[in-house]
């Protein structure tokens, strides 16, 4: 199925009202996926599962086609420019830094054609990478699913209610936030100029909240605690759901009652246990004492003395 010859691929660019309205649905697709990592193929299966046809997918490696046999099966594993030419819909799913020379080779080669829906999932993007292809006539999008993927079917139930960060020139934005419904998820408007923004605040929170959890259930084995989930899981669990709810109010520890003793035994444990610990300890116990310090938590006496035993041991 060709961009020119479906009668039903016109209306994407006019809008169509309210993306939850099954009857605003955009037309059946052929769709492409770029890049069979953990979330092309993930979302390739949640736009086949809402009627769509993935006709053929790009993978080097064999962990990525293995990926594509498994959400994907049947589906041919092609060169990129053979997958722009079968698809209606293309998904971009590589790396960040990746993607513009991508959209720069694509364009080159002659791929992209006008009135081909063109989207990506970087965070860290909007539409301005894929200018390229938009100056080739494509219809530019950037639908970022806001969800660590595993590359296998468990993606698919994740992204029920999954967030996505959508950012698109404002007569696609229909169509965006369409096609993520369809997929399950959630669209969430992402002006383009806050989009770096946008994507450094999920990776600070996501990917850095995954080293402190790795660091907390070293220093628990190092313990002796055989199960540190079990022991971390219902303290962890109720601390992310306060502070969510929450924000600064949900700060609780020794940091937040300015316990300046406790914090300087705390790194003298650390300093016997890891080399890289104490300072993430550091880091984040400063960050932590200036939102205590600004909520009134503690006072300024309070603070001075926590940031001279975060200070005292630094080297």
């Amino acid at each position: 199925m060709s961009t020119s010859d479906n009668a039903d691929f016109t209306p994407l660019a006019d809008g169509f009202g309210d993306p939850a309205d099954p009857g605003n649905r955009p037309a059946r697709l052929a769709v492409g996926v770029v890049g069979t990592g953990r979330v092309g193929p993930a979302l390739g299966a949640a736009l086949q599962l809402a009627g769509h046809r993935v006709v053929a997918a790009s993978g080097v490696s064999a962990a990525s086609r293995r990926r594509a046999e498994q959400l994907l099966p049947g589906v041919r594993i092609v060169s990129p420019p053979q997958v722009l030419a079968a698809a209606d819909l293309v998904l971009l799913t590589v790396p960040d830094d990746a993607l513009a020379d991508l959209v720069a080779g694509l364009v080159a080669t002659g791929s992209v054609r006008p009135g081909q829906l063109v989207v990506h999932t970087s965070g860290a993007h909007g539409v301005a990478v894929l200018e390229p292809a938009t100056r080739a006539g494509a219809l530019p999008l950037a639908l970022h699913p806001a969800m660590t993927f595993t590359g296998t079917t468990v993606d698919l139930a994740r992204l029920a209610g999954c967030p996505f960060g959508v950012t698109a020139p404002d007569e696609l934005r229909p169509v965006a936030e369409a096609l993520v419904v369809e997929m399950g998820g959630d669209p969430e408007w992402v002006p383009e100029g806050v989009r770096p923004l946008y994507h450094t605040a999920l990776a600070h929170g996501a990917n850095h909240l995954v080293t402190l959890v790795s660091q907390a259930l070293e220093l628990l084995r190092t313990a002796g605690v055989a199960e540190p989930g079990r022991l971390l899981g219902p303290l962890l669990g109720a601390a992310l759901d306060n502070s969510l709810r929450s924000g600064d109010a949900a700060l609780t520890g020794p940091v937040a009652r300015g316990d300046a003793g406790t914090v300087r035994r705390h790194l003298a444990q650390l300093s016997t246990v890891s080399p890289d610990i104490p300072a993430a300890y550091r880091a984040m116990a400063r960050a932590t004492a200036q939102r205590a310090l600004a909520r009134g938590t503690i006072d300024e006496a309070s603070a001075a003395a926590l940031l001279d035993v975060l200070n005292e041991e630094k080297h």
